[in-house]
């Protein structure tokens, strides 16, 4: 009987270890807003759609990365947001739906949704990052792999983006980059 108790606390112990690992704790637009008037961070928003593949290969693969999700919660607020929803987003005074949202479609190609639109996104997925005061810093497109996201998350976090006005310089800053998060 001990032995079972034993096992037991080792097996829970280890699983309360191991869950050190976390999920992103995702928001909306709104919420992240709200938050930034009063811890400002800056914005991560994954922009996806329902029938993207490399959507949920980023979700798989790269989303759920304890790397990824422990640096993300601890610098950014991050937004999920579907492209061709038909949610109701107020932003900086506007209010973005998507008038021709069709739900017979919704796993399927639909119409893209007007902050979509705002945020030039044309290709999914879509990592819009904004500063701290909601300023659209960069749209990073297609599918990344944690040390690809990492190479972002770090610039955009440091500000490094804004010494970049040439593309030699962010191929020197790429170049010299050394990712550290686990694949």
């Amino acid at each position: 009987m001990k032995f079972l108790k034993y096992s037991i606390v080792l097996l829970v112990g280890f699983t309360s270890f191991k869950g050190v690992s976390q999920e992103i704790n995702w928001m909306s637009l709104e919420e992240a807003v709200a938050l930034q008037n009063k811890a400002p961070k800056k914005i991560m928003m994954d922009v996806y759609t329902n029938w993207c593949g490399p959507c949920k290969m980023l979700d798989k693969n790269t989303f759920q990365n304890s790397d990824v999700a422990n640096y993300v919660n601890k610098h950014y607020y991050a937004v999920k947001f579907n492209a061709e929803g038909n949610d109701v987003v107020t932003f900086k005074g506007n209010t973005f739906s998507n008038p021709n949202y069709k739900p017979e479609l919704s796993n399927r190609r639909n119409s893209a949704h007007q902050l979509t639109s705002y945020f030039q996104v044309n290709a999914y997925p879509t990592i819009v990052f904004m500063d701290e005061k909601g300023e659209l810093i960069a749209p990073v497109r297609g599918y990344q792999t944690p040390n690809q996201l990492e190479l972002y998350l770090k610039m955009f976090k440091n500000d490094e983006h804004k010494t970049m006005d040439t593309q030699e310089k962010f191929n020197s800053y790429y170049a010299a980059f050394k990712p550290e998060f686990k694949q």
